[in-house]
């Protein structure tokens, strides 16, 4: 795998549980969270875009 150039989601917080993205092509996208960077998964744009697109339409959990 190539050297991946890491990015912070905007939506992360300033602390932990942060998610980061980098992208190795046009149609190759790769995600790790701050907790675990080892753990990558790897997926592709439209199969990224299906995914947020799910979680867009689910309704609000309250958080405790």
């Amino acid at each position: 795998m190539p050297e991946l150039t890491w990015q912070k989601s905007s939506y992360s917080a300033e602390a932990a549980n942060c998610v980061y993205v980098a992208a190795t092509s046009a149609e190759t996208v790769h995600l790790r969270e701050s907790d675990e960077p080892d753990v990558i998964l790897t997926t592709d744009l439209n199969q990224l875009r299906g995914l947020i697109r799910s979680l867009k339409t689910l309704p609000e959990t309250p958080r405790a």
